[in-house]
Formats: C-alpha cells, structure tokens, sequence
C-alpha cells in the first residue's frame, strides 16, 4: 500500500482502520489477523493499486492444518473483491499441490480476472520451456475446467542476469504486456465497476427466485423438515425448474455445493415472500439505467471492450470496496468526474416525471412483503396467491359427507351441531378450543364446509401427536377467505 512514510501495520489493525477496506476480515478470527501484515511504502505505483500476496502454498497435509485458518476461503475472500488474480509458476519446478489446485478451483466465477505468470524461465532452455509451457496449460484445462485458455505471462521477473538468454526478447515481451495490464487497471476501474454491478443484479434475481420457490414447496403444518432434506437433496431439480420457469441464465446460478450447506442451516418456511416490484426494477435498471452509464463513459474505454453490450456476458469484475486514493497526473481525474456528471445528467433525463412514493422509496429488501397497489384494492398478483387450498382435496373426500350429516342450516354448523361433530374425535376440550378459534375464520360462531374441514383436519393432527399451530399459514386458509 502507498504511504508517506515506511511502516509494518498488524493484520488486527488493518481490519479496524476506519479507512481501509478490510472489516470482513474479522471474521477469519485472530489466528488470521496475527499472520497478516499491511506493508506500507512510498510508491507511487501504489497510489492506484494495493498488491496483495499470499503466503507459499504448502503440498502436506500437516502443513496445511497448522496455519491455524481456512486459507482457500481467505483466498476467496480477497478474489471477489480483486481487479486482476495472478497465479505464480517455477518453470524450473513445476507442481500444482492439493492446497493449490483446491484454491483455483474456489475461484470459480473469476476466471476472467485469473493470469497465470511463469516465472523464473530463464533457468530452462527454449525447448524445455516449451515442454513446461505445454504441461502447465494441460494442469491448468485440467483444474478450471473450461475450454478457455488462460493468459499465460513468461518471463524472469526480478533484476538478475538471465541464465539462458534464448528467450530474451520473447521475455522483454511478456514484461511489457504484464505491466500493462496493471497500468490499464485504474484506468478501466468504472467500467469495471459498471460490470460488477450487472453481474451482482443478475445473481440477486436468481437468489430471489430460488427463495420463492423453496418457500412455495413446504408444507404448511406437519412434515417440514422431511420436505425440506428433500428439496436440499434434489436441489439439481430445483435449480433447473427455476430455470426453466423464469428463463434464466445457468451460468447465473449459484455453485452448488456450497449453496447446499448453506441451505442446510435455514429455515425455508420463513424465507420471505418475493417482491414483484424490486425485480422490475431491477430489470428496468439493466435495461435503461446500465446502458446510459455506459455511453457516458469516455469513447476510449469503451474500445476494445468484448461483450459490453450483452450485459449479461462474462465481464471483468471490480471491486467497489477497495480504498479511494489521489489519483496521479498520468491516470488524470478529469475523466472519472466527467463520467460521474455525464451519469447523473443521463439518470436524471431517464427518471419518470412522478415521483416515486414513500413506499416504493423504503423498499430496501427485494423480499420485502408486497404492498397494496394504488389502483388495485386487491394488490398486484403474486406466486402465493395461485397457490391453492392445501385441504382441497381432503375436504371433497373426507369431511363433506361428514359435515352434511351432522345438519348444516344454510350451509353451515351452528355451535351445538359443530361441536358435537367435533366431540366424537376424541380429542382434549383445551385443544379443541384451540382449534376453534383457527377454524371459525370469520368469528360468527358457526362452521362452514372449509371451516369444518379445517377443524378435522386440525383434530387429526392432534391426533397424531402434533402440536397445534399457533396461526394458520396462508395455503391453509380457503381461498376465498384470504
């Protein structure tokens, strides 16, 4: 990090310091924060870029235990938030340790920020470089896993003599297309950051989708945690119908394995309910906001950027939480104002003449509960309201003959004939209190057909050695009745 003075700052401070971008670090705890170290030097590369650097990565076991820390999920930590990840190579010792190759696999979702540098080249002659370079890109196909070929910078990176000059221009080369791609890295920061933003949006889409689904396929009473072991289970199946049925993006979807556990640890009948509104705006965002950032960025910028205009392509991701620092003559600061002016007068144009309400502007949760519509006294349409009545079914089969022969006046029991009905179940006076007061919807002191086949339904768990919720949820309230 750039500073005036030279200066060791502790890996504890670092993630207090008001000023630096570091908080989530605490949560690797304080055998982390002993090992990091912030190394402070006056350098004026450094007054547009942090570099940081991993500690050797270690091919035992035992080794790889005693850091005391989850090092892949630290190493993840910092990739998200990275503009550029360089993996280090020995052309003269090739080897990619389990510790290694489990960190590159973590960085699933960034293999258009990973370079691979092979460094130290001058210590292999021109055909054994050849040899080592094959071998390095078949190990590297090997642990990402896609058909992509990775950038690969050769070189002797350090001030010493070369051993073997064979490769010396191919070397001065690679030095040069290196260095500047870390130049070019504060001068593309926002249309990184644009990028950041776009992909960010796209996977909040596809997070709130998956809640509203696996909210929608639990059960309202009894067998929760069976359904939901069972939706974690087929979660393949899950992810593809919420595909399918929303039209989405698989490369939007979240990885897999590390969803499920995280699944593991919830509780999916009280996820949320899906806000219609948030996601258009969302889209809206993506539709019109996003493209007016971009053609206020300067022309330059906008060169040479592939796949810009398919907003939902692979980009180059930048991460908004890194430091703001002065920026040098040769990076000048006129064009990132320019750009902030050009993209607020845009936005401003793009605005709709109305105001927005006071509700539409507390709205800071996309699965926030969805608010009644002006226009509409019956609120806009949901996925909630076409669900249908859980006791369907069971009613038509089970409990309306029942309910006929215990003598319905105008369709309905009256206190005394519902309670007798109610009796014969066997079940205690205090819960078929209880059950009451769920069922007589409408507080008349009577029981329709629904409203009896509520309460049977409500006996029969009881029962069964269940208890008796405390409300009923909304698929087990008659639709008509909602």
């Amino acid at each position: 990090m750039n500073g005036p003075d030279e200066r060791i700052v502790p890996g504890n401070a670092l993630s207090v310091s008001p000023d630096m971008p570091y908080h989530g670090l605490q949560q690797f705890g304080v055998s982390f924060l002993n090992k990091l170290e912030g190394a402070v030097v006056p350098c004026p590369v450094l007054r547009n870029i942090s570099i940081v650097d991993t500690p050797g990565i270690l091919s035992g076991e035992k080794q790889r235990l005693q850091r005391g820390y989850d090092f892949v999920k630290v190493c993840g930590w910092f990739a998200e938030r990275a503009d550029l990840i360089l993996l280090l190579f020995d052309a003269h010792k090739l080897d990619i340790s389990d510790e290694f190759r489990t960190v590159i696999e973590s960085l699933k979702g960034q293999d258009d920020k990973i370079r691979c540098v092979l460094n130290k080249a001058d210590q292999v002659n021109r055909q054994k470089l050849m040899r080592v370079y094959g071998a390095l890109m078949w190990a590297m196909g090997k642990v990402t896993k896609t058909p992509e070929v990775l950038r690969v910078y050769t070189g002797s990176f350090w001030d010493q003599p070369l051993q073997h000059e064979d490769n010396a221009k191919l070397f001065e080369q690679e030095e040069k297309d290196l260095m500047k791609d870390l130049k070019n890295l504060p001068r593309n920061s926002a249309i990184r950051k644009i990028n950041e933003i776009v992909k960010r949006t796209r996977k909040a889409k596809v997070h709130a989708y998956i809640m509203s689904y696996l909210r929608s396929q639990m059960p309202s009473l009894s067998g929760k945690a069976k359904k939901q072991e069972s939706l974690i289970k087929d979660l393949p199946n899950v992810f593809r119908t919420v595909m399918k049925k929303h039209n989405l993006a698989a490369g939007d979807f979240p990885e897999m394995e590390g969803f499920r556990k995280k699944l593991a640890e919830m509780n999916f009948s009280k996820f949320p309910k899906l806000n219609t509104k948030m996601l258009t705006k969302l889209d809206n965002m993506l539709a019109t906001e996003i493209p007016f950032l971009m053609d206020s960025l300067p022309a330059e910028l906008r060169q040479g950027v592939s796949g810009i205009g398919e907003l939902g392509s692979k980009m180059n991701a930048m991460s908004t939480n890194m430091p703001t620092v002065p920026t040098p003559k040769t990076h000048t600061v006129s064009d990132v104002e320019a750009t902030r002016q050009a993209a607020a007068k845009a936005a401003a144009q793009a605005a709709p003449p109305a105001p927005p309400t006071k509700e539409e502007e507390e709205e800071t949760n996309p699965f926030a509960e969805e608010e009644e519509d002006e226009n509409n006294p019956f609120g806009r349409e949901t996925e909630e309201d076409l669900v249908p009545w859980l006791l369907q079914d069971e009613k038509d089969l089970r409990w309306d003959a029942e309910f006929e022969a215990s003598g319905p006046v105008n369709g309905k029991l009256g206190a005394k004939e519902a309670r007798q009905a109610l009796m014969k179940t066997d079940v205690p006076t205090k819960s078929l209190r209880a059950i009451w007061d769920l069922s007589d919807i409408d507080k008349d002191g009577k029981l329709d057909a629904e409203e009896f086949a509520i309460a049977m339904h409500l006996c029969e768990m009881v029962k069964e050695g269940e208890e008796i919720p405390e409300g009923l949820e909304e698929n087990m309230v008659p639709i008509g009745k909602r």
